[in-house]
């Protein structure tokens, strides 16, 4: 996965605050794992989170890295976080990119840093040849929603997002995979 690692400084907001917008590296973790708790928490969903540094680190910083995410810092201390990943088209045959959570800390927003996360995936997906970025949001979450519609975002009234996780997803995987008696190329559908 391409990583851009160079840090975008950012300067913005009325009283001249200014956030350093950088990818996540190792000494990173520790302060995105705490603001990943914070978005829990502004989500009602404290209860959800059951990531650990570990996961975050190879998840992001793996070898086989499934994401990539950007921190915001202000002056020393964790201001925001953009997590996304890359998506494929079957209609378009093109790829899209997926914003899995941008979060601003309550104290930064309104200063200009949230535009400033997404910018920056933005610039990414144009980069890459992403023809889309797209995201979900609560429906309660008036703010993001007018934050979105101000930079142009869509609602889409087609789709309705389902999920499928826990037993559901293992019960529709099958006894052989509960059981664990199917192989990797079986699990990949290459037997």
């Amino acid at each position: 996965m391409r990583r851009h690692n160079k840090p975008v400084p950012q300067s913005m907001n009325d009283r001249n605050t200014r956030f350093v917008v950088r990818v996540v590296a190792e000494d990173d973790v520790p302060a995105l794992l705490s603001l990943v708790r914070d978005l829990a928490g502004y989500e009602r969903l404290e209860d959800s989170v059951t990531a650990t540094e570990e996961d975050l680190r190879q998840g992001l910083l793996g070898e086989r890295a499934i994401a990539e995410a950007v921190i915001a810092w202000s002056n020393d201390v964790p201001a925001g976080f953009a997590v996304w990943y890359e998506t494929f088209s079957t209609f378009r045959g093109r790829k899209g990119m997926y914003l899995e959570d941008l979060f601003v800390a309550e104290a930064h927003r309104g200063s200009g840093l949230g535009k400033a996360l997404l910018r920056h995936v933005a610039r990414v997906a144009v980069e890459r040849g992403c023809f889309r970025l797209e995201w979900e949001v609560l429906r309660w979450n008036e703010p993001a929603i007018g934050f979105y519609d101000r930079l142009g975002g869509r609602r889409s009234e087609e789709w309705d997002v389902y999920t499928l996780s826990g037993d559901a997803l293992i019960n529709l995987a099958g006894a052989e995979i509960r059981s664990g008696k199917t192989g990797d190329r079986e699990r990949r559908g290459t037997a």
